[in-house]
């Protein structure tokens, strides 16, 4: 369908540790999820109320993964950029199962550390590359 766009914007907490799996072609892929959190006063009773959505995220951008891997942990506030999938696999039990990822690919797709690698870690001892110059060196605009 001509004129139709998929794009995922996402900025939120990874709720798990990044993995990685490795494919028996040498190939591989990292994935965590991100928690989404909104937050508001109910005008009712005026209690405070929230609300988070999760949101599973797949890497398969090589310089993408190696940022994954070497400075996201649990807790991490994340940008990304990537299209959402679906893929159909078949389960140990032989069913087959659906899942849908916001998945990064090696173009179109960014990653942006919104925190540092340790929120205890002072500003000089923060790897040189910031996030912004990170992300201009992972992210490339597919060809026209």
């Amino acid at each position: 369908m001509a004129g139709s766009v998929n794009k995922m914007i996402i900025v939120g907490n990874l709720g798990k540790e990044p993995e990685t799996r490795t494919f028996q072609d040498g190939g591989k892929v990292v994935t965590f999820s991100v928690a989404m959190s909104e937050a508001w006063n109910d005008r009712q009773s005026g209690e405070r109320k929230e609300r988070t959505e999760w949101a599973n995220v797949s890497i398969w951008n090589e310089a993408l993964q190696e940022v994954a891997t070497n400075y996201l942990r649990k807790g991490s506030k994340v940008y990304i950029e990537g299209k959402l999938e679906t893929r159909k696999w078949t389960d140990r039990d032989g069913v087959e199962r659906y899942s849908t990822d916001v998945a990064l690919r090696p173009f179109g797709s960014a990653l942006v550390l919104l925190d540092s690698k340790n929120d205890s870690e002072p500003a000089a001892d923060r790897p040189a590359a910031s996030p912004a110059q990170t992300r201009r060196r992972t992210t490339r605009r597919e060809p026209s």
